[in-house]
């Protein structure tokens, strides 16, 4: 399993997966291409040096045309890079071996990034076809650079010898790293093994790439319209977003609703029309797995049973125990130890809320089973007889500016931060915002991009990734530019996108994984930021979570979007006691999507036809009550077959145990301590992967970690 060399991969859902290695072939066509004229060069930005204002990609001047010729120019410049390390007659040191290698391909990881970035936010069927054409070339530009034998020996020289000398950590760190990699990617196997394997990795690069596409345009493929009739139970402000959807569909006298997480939500937690809301959640359930262009049915089996061979040619029982290699976990056992340990629980919980939900129901006029389709529209009513509480109420207080601008004052009071919006720096879409961050000392310590709202040619989910990673080089600091992107819906009519809790939560969560990018102080850029093991990733993300129901912490800036009134306390207390509502549900659909995670990377897939069987044969092991379906279905599970989180999804969970063991912290200090604060940022956030994430826990804690704060937090027994 290749770690990039190139810099971060997407934090947070699937995209173009060629960032996660882009190396090139001794051999391939693009190494044979002679370098481009200079008229040629001259009219693509990529080959200019930038001139924008803190050399940010020139996003207005960037066409199509232009990331085809640069791919190929930054391949051909990065094997003449490692060509020079390959005939270098002087013996390996760490220096013109490690470090050389280390950064090699600048070019190609300038392109790569604004490439990855583009077709994941603002793609086309050109961008489309484009990225399908590139994957595979740079697959192979990866695999023949790992599986090249007079690398490799150098590589493996200095590793053996590593005793011999007194590396520095972030040394000892890279040089480890990158000799397990080349490892990991097969670079001791035989000739004829290399061979399959390439083949294998080409194929992957271009099977989860269309995978990705098949889900984003079987999303955009469906819409619910619905007339005045249908309309009942829906809040005035989700109705208005529905209409201005319903604008854009040129259906200016109807509603629209989607199966983007933004729409379909609302309309299944509070319409009132049941044959409607089991319409939706049947197509959202179905989502790229029905019989059309846009099926992922064969592409998972595809997948899955090359993802099985390649971990028996690296010499591993399946692709589970070869990925959890680079984890805090390091084996599936531990994994099934953790899940296992929390399952029954979870489900117990979900089944007591079951029972709550059909009392509801049997009090109706006309009684009937609860189903997937019910449970969030009668726990919402549960919510509000149990708790006072109509979670549609907070809306108002959760603008997504003011939201934004509580994370921006947050990192203030934790780490010193200043956040200043800016108008001069190019956009690549009119809606995105930009921002320089500025340290304690009032030095520059980089970019920050917001992306907030859906739109066509956007893939589904939340994510964080790099336009830059930070670095030094030459003694100086490379300063990172990183971006949040998220999928809210747009200003309904005033101006204003309001947000629900769970997206609030979202925007803490994103702008966690922005901070440890803009807080890397390392000196390799492969180890910067969320460089980290997968498991460990999602504990700085999912520590910021912990604050949104701080009452100190909603009182700096959750106000009514048009009276400015502050939240009221009575509201705040009664969301803090209903903040264990209805989690045997949300543990339990998570759960079972990491345990079906499993399952695909642990199985034989001869052993199994297609998917519906693995799904059912899994699920019905598990005892997931049929009122609950998995968070992601596979036919969608952008996590596991289009981004990083293979065999990794239980991630989410593992790092819960860390945010909460953290957080106690914070609690017992004060949620706004600066010096606990500074502590983190310091052993934690500054250290990117330069260190062992198990040591860096240890440092901050003391101790390795323990799961009594995260059972507390959930109310399991």
């Amino acid at each position: 399993m290749k770690k990039s060399l190139l810099g971060s991969i997407i934090i947070c859902a699937g995209t173009f997966s060629m960032v996660t290695g882009c190396w090139t072939s001794m051999q391939t066509e693009q190494a044979e291409k002679a370098p481009m004229s200079t008229s040629q060069k001259s009219e693509n930005p990529f080959f200019l040096a930038y001139t924008t204002p803190e050399l940010v990609p020139p996003f207005n001047t960037i066409r199509v045309e232009h990331y085809l010729p640069a791919f190929q120019e930054g391949m051909r410049q990065q094997l003449s890079e490692v060509e020079a390390i390959c005939a270098n007659t002087q013996a390996p040191t760490f220096a013109n071996t490690i470090e050389a290698l280390e950064n090699s391909g600048q070019f190609l990881e300038r392109v790569s990034l604004v490439f990855s970035n583009i077709t994941a936010t603002t793609s086309t069927d050109e961008l489309d076809k484009l990225s399908g054409e590139v994957a595979p070339q740079l697959s192979q530009h990866s695999d023949t650079i790992y599986l090249n034998d007079q690398l490799f020996v150098r590589v493996k020289t200095v590793y053996e010898q590593r005793h011999l000398h007194s590396y520095a950590a972030d040394q000892l760190k890279l040089l480890e790293d990158q000799y397990r990699q080349f490892v990991q990617a097969g670079a001791s196997l035989s000739s004829d093994q290399k061979k399959e394997l390439e083949e294998i990795n080409k194929r992957l690069s271009v099977l989860t790439d269309t995978f990705s596409k098949n889900v984003r345009k079987d999303t955009e493929n469906y819409r619910l319209i619905l007339d005045k009739s249908q309309i009942a139970g829906l809040p005035e402000d989700v109705l208005a977003e529905a209409r201005g959807e319903a604008q854009k569909a040129n259906q200016p006298d109807k509603w629209v609703f989607t199966i983007q997480r933004s729409s379909i939500t609302p309309f299944l937690t509070y319409a009132d029309h049941r044959e409607l809301r089991q319409q939706i959640y049947q197509a959202y359930q179905q989502c790229a797995n029905n019989d059309n262009e846009y099926t992922n049915k064969a592409v998972i089996m595809e997948i899955v049973k090359l993802r099985h061979r390649q971990a028996l040619l690296l010499g591993y029982e399946n692709y589970a125990a070869y990925h959890l290699q680079d984890s805090m976990a390091k084996s599936t056992a531990k994994v099934y130890g953790l899940l296992d340990k929390l399952w029954p629980s979870a489900v117990q919980q979900a089944q007591s809320e079951a029972e709550e939900l059909q009392q509801l129901i049997d009090q109706g006029s006309e009684p009937f089973a609860l189903q997937a389709w019910d449970w969030q529209y009668y726990a919402e009513k549960v919510r509000k007889q149990k708790y006072d509480l109509d979670v549609n109420s907070l809306r108002p207080y959760f603008s997504l500016q003011a939201t934004v601008a509580g994370a921006f004052d947050l990192a203030n009071r934790l780490y010193g931060l200043r956040f200043v919006e800016r108008k001069d720096l190019p956009l690549y879409h009119e809606t995105v915002r930009t921002f320089s961050v500025f340290d304690k000392d009032n030095s520059l310590l980089g970019i920050y991009y917001l992306d907030p709202y859906r739109r066509p040619g956007k893939r589904a989910g939340a994510w964080m990734t790099n336009l830059r990673q930070q670095s030094h080089q030459g003694g100086k600091k490379i300063s990172p530019i990183v971006i949040n992107v998220l999928n809210f819906n747009p200003p309904a009519s005033e101006g204003v996108s309001l947000l629900t809790l769970d997206e609030a939560n979202t925007v803490l969560h994103e702008f966690g994984h922005a901070l440890h990018g803009l807080l890397s102080a390392v000196n390799y850029r492969s180890q910067a930021g969320t460089s980290v093991y997968r498991d460990f990733v999602e504990f700085p993300s999912q520590l910021m979570e912990n604050w949104l129901l701080e009452p100190e912490f909603l009182q700096t800036f959750a106000k009514h979007y048009q009276t400015g009134e502050a939240i009221p306390a009575a509201l705040i207390k009664k969301v803090r006691q209903a903040k264990r509502f209805n989690q045997g549900f949300a543990v339990s659909e998570y759960m079972a999507a990491a345990y079906l995670d499993l399952a695909w990377h642990t199985m034989d897939p001869e052993t199994i036809s297609d998917v519906e069987q693995l799904e059912h044969e899994t699920l019905a092991r598990l005892g997931l009550p049929a009122t609950i379906a998995p968070r992601y279905h596979s036919s969608y599970f952008q996590h596991i077959f289009s981004s990083g989180y293979a065999a990794g999804y239980y991630s989410y969970l593992w790092s819960q145990i860390l945010d909460a063991d953290v957080f106690a912290v914070f609690a017992k200090k004060g949620i706004f301590d600066r010096a606990t604060g500074e502590k983190f940022r310091r052993e934690i956030l500054s250290k990117g992967g330069s260190v062992e994430s198990a040591e860096l826990f240890r440092t901050f804690r003391g101790r390795d970690p323990d799961s009594t704060a995260l059972q507390q937090r959930l109310g399991f027994k």
